[in-house]
């Protein structure tokens, strides 16, 4: 039995591989545009200073999706 399900798990079709890009991507996109428009409306920093932590928040939104999918 145990073949069985580590065969099905190793063996990803195109279909999962793409839903767990999407999924990173999404992630990465709502972490950056959630910090840029805190940073940019809420919280009045600068339009450089904005950009740079959506860079960052994003890179770590994408870093953690990419370690959640890989589980």
């Amino acid at each position: 039995m145990k073949r069985v399900r580590a065969k099905a798990i190793a063996v990803k079709s195109g279909a999962d591989l793409m839903n767990r890009w999407l999924y990173i991507s999404l992630h990465t996109a709502a972490a950056a545009a959630f910090i840029f428009l805190l940073q940019r409306y809420f919280l009045s920093a600068t339009l450089e200073s904005s950009l740079l932590w959506a860079v960052v928040f994003g890179g770590c939104a994408a870093m953690l999706a990419f370690k959640q999918t890989n589980r």
